[in-house]
């Protein structure tokens, strides 16, 4: 029996060896273009210089609040063509492993507003004085378990939300706190403050308007949350009549912002394919109100541009989102989730350009994983030119009609926020938990 077996098995065996292999005709391409959702052309198209509309420089004299809201936006700050340091001055603690600075600085009546990654908020002169500080940390908490959230700056008062559940108003001249409410989750995203109202998105999930005056609700909307989020969440973006929440769940919200009747609602849906990072749906190119336009992206690979009146979806990029857009005339410029800097046609957002950022960290050993990215931050328009603050330790600007890179600046540590422009000064925040001026 023993020997029947075995030469049953020795006959399949060179059965097998005689059977050969059989080549399939035509071209090999890569698994992840073929997974590209029909945005592998768009992608591979050359870029193309097209003269860019640019808005005039202005001086503007504050940097109040995060740019998603017309009102307080300045399309391109006034900036020399040539940065160069004026000063640099500690704000309290740097990155750690297991708390980090989210905060982007605000600029308003002389001062500078910040906050470190132990959640100590603070107010620095122009000349780079250390004013006040105050500690958003409750009494019985420690730093480390709730990252900071986000400030916002109006008619004299510093409004500043917490991973602690609280939005805190403070008196932007001493920082003697005013009121605080308590928003019963999670408040990591910058608030924004328009006409009396204070809005903020709370756990990714609650959208909340409140009394500027004495933090008293005005009203709440829910929203639907989602467990796949980065930190920091988006902040409102309000016009006259409108304002524009985002959730973790992917989904963006138009209401009415003095009653908070909800007019409609829109999911920004759609990944790359064959990438991790498409896991991760949040909101990370907050909704930016622009004329009649919403701008938004998500972390996934796709940018949107809706109505702001019905929520009506005008054109959608194959393009992810890792910050807020940034519109200009006849474009919209974005850092994409593939760490590149694009320019899309804001008529129907057709990609322009686009050119590469720092990507991975170099690692010391070839054959040892890439895990860790290097982080950009912006673009923000200044000085007629688009600047983006990357971690890998420079400031770089880049011409809006090409792409091309202009200039870069050096800063110690890499940058750990989006930079700002006031008074002809960009200011941003290094790693280390250090501010930086620049002229």
């Amino acid at each position: 029996m023993k020997l029947i077996l075995a030469s049953v098995i020795a006959t399949g065996v060179l059965a097998g060896c005689a059977d050969r292999e059989i080549i399939l005709p035509g071209d090999r391409l890569g698994v992840r273009e073929i997974l590209q959702d029909g945005s592998g052309a768009d992608a591979a198209s050359p870029n193309t210089t097209v003269a860019a509309t640019v808005p005039a420089a202005v001086n503007n004299a504050a940097w109040p609040q995060s740019h998603v809201s017309p009102s307080v936006r300045t399309t391109n700050a006034a900036l020399s063509g040539n940065l160069t340091p004026v000063w640099a001055t500690s704000i309290g603690e740097g990155d750690k492993r297991r708390a980090r600075i989210i905060t982007d600085p605000v600029v308003a009546d002389g001062r500078i507003f910040t906050i470190d990654s132990a959640g100590r908020v603070s107010a620095t002169s122009t000349s780079g004085s250390a004013l006040w500080s105050y500690s958003i940390v409750p009494v019985r908490d420690d730093a480390s378990q709730a990252l900071a959230g986000g400030l916002a700056v109006d008619n004299g008062r510093l409004y500043v939300t917490s991973g602690f559940g609280t939005l805190t108003a403070l008196d932007a001249a001493t920082g003697r706190e005013i009121w605080t409410q308590r928003l019963e989750a999670t408040a990591t995203g910058a608030p924004t403050v328009f006409g009396g109202l204070v809005y903020v998105v709370a756990g990714d999930s609650t959208a909340w308007a409140i009394e500027a005056e004495d933090g008293r609700v005005r009203w709440q909307s829910d929203g639907l949350g989602d467990i796949g989020n980065v930190a920091g969440a988006a902040p409102p973006a309000v016009n006259d009549s409108h304002v524009v929440f985002s959730f973790g769940s992917g989904a963006v919200q138009g209401a009415f912002r003095q009653g908070g009747l909800r007019l409609w609602s829109a999911d920004i849906v759609g990944a790359r394919r064959g990438f991790a990072i498409a896991l991760v749906d949040d909101i990370t190119g907050y909704p930016v109100i622009d004329g009649s336009t919403v701008y938004a992206g998500n972390h996934s690979g796709r940018v949107v541009a809706l109505n702001v009146n019905s929520g009506e979806r005008l054109w959608t990029a194959q393009h992810g989102a890792l910050d807020p857009v940034w519109p200009a005339g006849n474009s919209v410029y974005v850092v994409s989730d593939l760490n590149e800097l694009v320019r899309l046609d804001a008529t129907d957002g057709s990609r322009i350009w686009a050119v590469d950022l720092p990507g991975y960290e170099p690692v010391r050993r070839p054959q040892r994983r890439r895990d860790s990215a290097f982080v950009n931050h912006g673009p923000i328009m200044a000085g007629g030119r688009l600047i983006v603050a990357s971690s890998d330790g420079f400031i770089r600007a880049f011409d809006p009609a090409s792409g091309d890179l202009v200039s870069q600046t050096e800063i110690r540590g890499g940058a750990t926020t989006r930079p700002v422009v006031a008074n002809g000064t960009l200011y941003v925040v290094s790693t280390a938990g250090v501010l930086h001026a620049f002229r």
